[in-house]
């Protein structure tokens, strides 16, 4: 399987056939951007699970008419530790692919059901591959779903230590919680580079103890190419008034507050062109509670408020077609969310809550607005601004920047990996040197 070019092993939890969240696109966009470059080639390796089957002894599944992607049969996970309990299938099918394929660079985009045994599999197997890992949110630090939220409530924490994740979750103690950090660090420790998507993410993971020096900030790329044409405008109505909300319907992504606010507007601002469009799912997955609380929020909002159920993000352009602003009302810090890159691609301002990764790649003024996190109010005197100012959209629209492409982001990660193996080439030539010198 070995050729003369630079191979890449893309690791994900997921395939985005299958599960379609934003690691999954990043990774695979990034798979697909790294195999369009002269001289590399890229493999793409996702974990499967319930309910998918699995094909026979092997944890590893074919994908049909895909000759550099294959799946990986994983189940006996540790959601505490983030551990894979199959060790035994780690080294028997897991390494029995990656010592074949020989990748000189082996890219974790993520762990999920995986387990970190893979990575020290890894590094033990293939001690001069370069290994790199890719942070999407907070899961190696936060025990409640990697989201940074005190748990049971919707407050932020800032910063996680063995004593306020006991706070959060008092059935498992301090102790307990010292130790899940040190194996998770251990295995993370065993990757030559670190990257992440924002410098909010970054720094947060610098803060908790990861080297500053092996991580670098690179803008997952998008894979767009029809760009939405901007709405049509009439006299009967010339305002820049449908907003539009893209995610899941949890309470993480803040659909109840957008609710709110849209209803808190006065009637004769709202008028009667403006209108909310809510493009996801999965309400009904949610504590009971949650969902009772929207759907008093939907009632109260009345006809203000259009709901069209779950979305394909090959739907995208013609469902951007419809909005004029796009809003993340997310109550949690995120990261990069994809649909910032997919707004600015088609040229739709956003509204987004002030903190983590929204705030540093929606600029306050320039192509966007911010509202407190977590206020209603405070969004509602945004959506009253909107409404209010008709000039004020085309010049946010003035202020977008550039989106990144998959193309460019790959041209990103390889200069990163040929600098590792550059420098880990270096080291190993610098220690053969001095252990012939120590030995003369």
């Amino acid at each position: 399987m070995p050729s003369n070019d630079l191979r890449v092993l893309v690791i994900s939890h997921g395939h985005p056939s299958m599960s379609l969240g934003g690691a999954e696109v990043a990774s695979y966009n990034l798979h697909k951007g790294l195999n369009a470059i002269d001289g590399v080639e890229s493999f793409y390796l996702a974990r499967v699970g319930n309910p998918v089957p699995r094909h026979g002894a092997s944890a590893l599944m074919s994908l049909r008419q895909k000759d550099n992607e294959i799946l990986y049969h994983a189940e006996n996970y540790d959601h505490f530790l983030l551990s894979n309990g199959s060790t035994d299938e780690i080294d028997r099918d897991f390494l029995r692919f990656v010592k074949d394929y020989e990748p000189d660079v082996v890219h974790f985009h993520h762990y999920l059901g995986l387990g970190l045994e893979t990575i020290y599999a890894i590094r033990e197997a293939l001690p001069e591959t370069a290994i790199f890992f890719t942070f999407h949110e907070f899961l190696t630090i936060c025990h409640n779903h990697g989201q940074m939220l005190k748990s049971g409530g919707t407050k932020l924490c800032n910063r996680a230590s063995p004593i306020e994740c006991n706070g959060c979750f008092p059935n498992i103690s301090p102790a307990s919680f010292l130790r899940r950090e040190r194996f998770i660090k251990a295995m993370l420790e065993l990757a030559d580079h670190y990257v992440s998507p924002s410098e909010f993410l970054a720094n947060r993971f610098i803060d908790w103890g990861m080297k500053a020096e092996k991580m670098s900030v690179i803008e997952n790329g998008l894979d767009i190419d029809e760009r939405a044409k901007d709405r049509p405008l009439s006299k009967t109505q010339p305002r820049r008034s449908r907003f539009a909300f893209f995610g899941q319907l949890t309470m993480f992504k803040g659909a109840d507050i957008l609710l709110d606010a849209v209803g808190r507007v006065p009637d004769d601002i709202w008028g009667d062109d403006a209108r909310l469009m809510i493009f996801g799912g999965n309400l009904d997955r949610q504590p009971q509670d949650y969902q009772d609380k929207v759907h008093d929020l939907i009632e109260k909002a009345g006809d203000r408020v259009r709901f069209y159920g779950a979305y394909q993000n090959t739907e995208m352009p013609k469902l951007m077609e419809l909005a004029d602003w796009t809003i993340i009302p997310s109550i949690w810090w995120e990261n990069s969310p994809v649909v910032i890159q997919e707004a600015f691609f088609h040229g739709r301002p956003m509204i987004c809550s002030n903190i983590g990764g929204m705030a540093e790649k929606i600029t306050d003024g320039v192509n966007g607005l911010h509202f407190r996190v977590g206020s209603a109010e405070d969004l509602a005197d945004r959506l009253i601004e909107v409404l209010s100012d008709n000039k004020l959209w085309d010049r946010m629209r003035e202020g977008i920047p550039r989106v990144t492409t998959y193309q460019e982001c790959a041209e990103q990660h390889l200069a990163q990996y040929r600098e590792v193996l550059k420098t880990r080439l270096l080291s190993a030539k610098a220690a053969a040197e001095h252990s012939v010198a120590s030995t003369a």
